[in-house]
């Protein structure tokens, strides 16, 4: 299913077309750097180079059946095309790695990029409802319990505030993977110059690695795994709140459901909130391949291959699935239902309950001891609680001879006022820039 709504871009990032283009402008950028900080290749071997340089995902296959080694595979076909002389340049004091590790280097900085738009998007289909929904009341719950009045404005700017940090984190993550080498066998860069090492990182979008071993510290590609996994979390956190507020019982929004759309093979009435489930799920995958990014950051010695099999599997997918998700979870909040009619009855069925601290500091505020003040308020929220009746908490307050001496009727009005509770509203919007 994922590869049916995966982007192009993000799918062509992974495949070995686009790997081997950047193993191959790699070894180009190494040979002209050389010739122009050092040089070391003459002007006409450079321009061989750079006029024959290509290879073929095919032929490189076909070599690799022969040698089990992708990375001499791949500088074979390039050297066919090239020819003999010129190509002795090419890889001149490189090790696979320094192809390997700064092409894995591009390619997440490429998917960084992608994952920050669509992340772009998404936040603006959640900025766009909070507005919407700025000064919808609703009930606040703690526990899955009634608290106290919210708006779905203000629960959608909370959800804002969250992404606007994991896009931060990916921000993060993208610069600190952005590190290639190009120091050979164990990163001494005994053979290849530090000055061109710099000069091809840079041209290539990243910095050169101050220190590295055979290998880039896995360390580096740990946190860029953590800000995907973590991006995932927030995605599945926000699922689960739409997928209970979804609930018959609840019903204060609901996903999009299509014409022709169907919820049960067996049950036609059914509209399952799909989609939340199916982010939630997915958070699954992405947190299991963290555990796996940080397996890979021990490494024996200058260098083994034990990440190598890993990465393979978890970066693409990892950033091929966040980016569905982030997709996905922008068009469930732009076609989300949102019922304020419900979130007002459900409101009402708590029968004036969420007004419980409101009391409870306009009595301290008299005057009444704290402990007191609570175990009064305490009293009559347990009594509407439990009454079968039609009376309500303000009803079993006034039954109260020590709060009926307290409280004039303005009194009353003032700790059944609503409105309280969003007075602070037009101040958190325009703190997250959402006014």
């Amino acid at each position: 299913m994922i590869a049916r709504y995966t982007r192009p871009e993000m799918a062509a990032i992974w495949t070995d077309e686009n790997k081997l283009a950047v193993w191959l402008r790699i070894e180009v950028l190494a040979c002209e750097g050389r010739h122009k900080i050092l040089r070391e290749i003459p002007a006409r071997d450079l321009a061989i180079i750079k006029r024959r340089a290509g290879f073929s995902v095919a032929r490189c296959r076909a070599i690799e059946k022969r040698t089990n080694h992708d990375v001499i595979a791949f500088l074979e076909n390039v050297a066919e095309r090239i020819g003999k002389k010129p190509a002795r340049h090419v890889h001149q004091g490189l090790t696979s790695s320094d192809l390997l590790d700064t092409t894995l280097a591009v390619q997440m900085r490429q998917s960084a990029e992608l994952l920050l738009r669509e992340m772009d998007g998404l936040l603006r289909a959640v900025a766009k409802r909070a507005r919407e929904h700025r000064d919808t009341p609703m009930m606040g719950r703690s526990h899955g319990v009634h608290a106290e009045p919210i708006t779905f404005g203000l629960k959608m700017a909370l959800m804002h505030d969250e992404f606007g940090r994991a896009r931060a984190r990916l921000e993060r993550a993208r610069e600190e993977i952005s590190v290639g080498k190009l120091s050979g066998a164990v990163g001494t860069r005994a053979h290849f110059n530090p000055r061109v090492e710099a000069w091809v990182c840079r041209r290539l979008g990243l910095r050169a690695a101050t220190l590295a071993t055979q290998v880039i510290q896995r360390d580096r590609h740990a946190a860029f795994m953590a800000a995907l996994a973590l991006a995932a979390a927030s995605i599945e956190r926000w699922a689960i709140e739409f997928r209970h507020l979804q609930r018959t019982e609840v019903l204060e929004v609901e996903e999009r459901f299509a014409a022709g759309q169907k919820g049960s093979s067996a049950m036609p009435h059914k509209r399952n909130p799909i989609t939340a489930e199916r982010l939630t799920g997915q958070a699954r995958i992405l947190r299991g391949n963290l555990v796996a990014a940080l397996e890979n950051v021990a490494l024996w010695h200058e260098r083994d291959i034990s990440h190598s099999s890993v990465e393979r599997v978890i970066l693409p997918d990892s950033c091929i699935l966040l980016d569905f998700m982030l997709a996905d979870l922008a068009k469930l909040v732009a076609g989300m239902k949102v019922y304020p009619d419900r979130m007002r009855r459900n409101m009402a069925r708590s029968k004036g309950l969420h007004h419980s601290q409101q009391v409870l500091l306009a009595l301290t505020e008299k005057g009444l001891p704290r402990k007191e003040a609570y175990e009064l308020v305490q009293r009559a929220a347990m009594a509407a609680w439990n009454d079968p009746g039609a009376a309500d908490f303000r009803e079993h307050l006034e039954r109260e001879p020590r709060l009926r001496a307290l409280f004039t009727a303005k009194d009353f009005a003032r700790c059944f006022d609503d409105s309280a509770h969003f007075r602070h509203n037009p101040w958190v919007f325009r703190k997250l820039g959402l006014a």
